[in-house]
């Protein structure tokens, strides 16, 4: 009886190990050119949440990694640059490159880093836009953890993302790759921008002024609104408040066109103190909740500093715009509004 308990204890034991070694994933690498240096690899989403520490000695290194599912890397190199590395349980991975090329390795060891290889090597030899070669890959590959790399370096990774296309694209994604971690923020994201895209009605809201007041869409009724999201905290929201004074002291005998400052400070005499020393002479207000207040949801702010252009008619005309353009809006609105109007007496003349 004693044999036969010690016997069933080795095989639970061997079969633990041989569980575990079969999670291991073995790394090998040779990058000419690199000699001793340092590489980190840390997880690119949540599936993979620790960093490892890759010695290279004479070009070469190797390491012996763990996962238990199918998850997307970033190898970090020294001089900055970054490049993907998909790895799965029970993978043997091979790294070749020259450190003249970091951008554009050979890795073999599962389909997902063939793959991105081998659209590397495609890219070199056709000129068909790089943007156009990701989308049809994207399209190709439904299934491919390559497609979330794609699709965040040639389109979310821009100043100016545009959110109806990568919408369009990841229309044609697997639910299995929607239901990544990353790919659920980015279209949760998308579903919150789409609130604040142009032509939409900006929602209802209502905040105190530095007297207590409350402020709400109808004090700017029939004016252009230029709404800013600064904080007293944020030393780049504070730069950015430079070019709202100098449209403020531009627009401020035009009854047409109105600022309105909304901060995410959560304590109120730092926030009326930066308000005096910005000279902030416009409307100001804020509810102290921080980046928790109703109206930074509502409206997607989701940095700082932000700025929502709304039309006399309460519908969004751009957001996030630069000194240049909301200049530009601002006339293309007032003309839009002159038409508008003169249409309207004519049709009254004529009846």
């Amino acid at each position: 009886m004693k044999k036969n308990y010690l016997l069933y204890c080795l095989l639970i034991a061997l079969s633990a190990c041989g569980k575990q070694a079969s999670e291991e994933i073995s790394l090998t690498g040779k990058i000419e050119g690199l000699g001793n240096d340092t590489i980190y690899l840390f997880g690119a989403d949540r599936l993979y949440e620790h960093i490892d520490t890759l010695v290279v000695k004479k070009d070469n290194f190797s390491a012996t990694l763990h996962s238990d599912t199918l998850v997307t890397g970033l190898l970090l190199f020294s001089n900055g640059t970054e490049y993907p590395l998909f790895l799965n349980k029970g993978n043997k991975i091979t790294i070749k490159g020259s450190a003249n090329t970091l951008s554009s390795l050979q890795i073999s060891g599962n389909t997902s880093n063939e793959e991105l290889t081998n659209f590397n090597a495609k890219l070199k030899t056709t000129k068909t836009p790089i943007e156009k070669q990701a989308e049809e890959f994207i399209i190709k590959h439904p299934s491919s953890l390559v497609g979330i790399y794609l699709l965040d370096k040639y389109f979310v990774q821009k100043a100016h993302p545009d959110f109806a296309q990568i919408k369009k694209i990841t229309s044609h994604m697997a639910g299995e790759l929607k239901d990544r971690p990353y790919m659920d923020e980015l279209l949760d994201y998308i579903e919150e921008e789409e609130k604040t895209a142009t032509g939409q009605l900006i929602p209802y809201f209502h905040l105190k002024n530095t007297k207590g007041k409350d402020i709400n869409r109808t004090n700017f009724r029939d004016q252009c609104l230029l709404i800013h999201f600064w904080a007293s905290w944020d030393s780049i929201s504070r730069k950015a408040n430079g070019m709202y004074r100098r449209i403020y002291k531009k627009e401020q005998k035009n009854k047409d066109v109105a600022l309105l400052g909304i901060s995410l400070d959560i304590n109120k005499e730092e926030w009326e103190k930066a308000i005096k020393n910005d000279t902030l002479k416009w409307e100001q207000v804020c509810d102290f909740s921080g980046w928790n207040a109703d109206i930074v949801k509502q409206l997607a702010i989701q940095t700082l500093p932000a700025n929502i252009l709304v039309s006399p008619s309460g519908r969004v005309e751009g957001k996030d715009l630069d000194e240049k353009a909301i200049e530009e809006k601002l006339k293309e609105i007032k003309q839009k509004e002159k038409n508008n109007k003169t249409q309207v007496s004519k049709s009254k003349i004529k009846h």
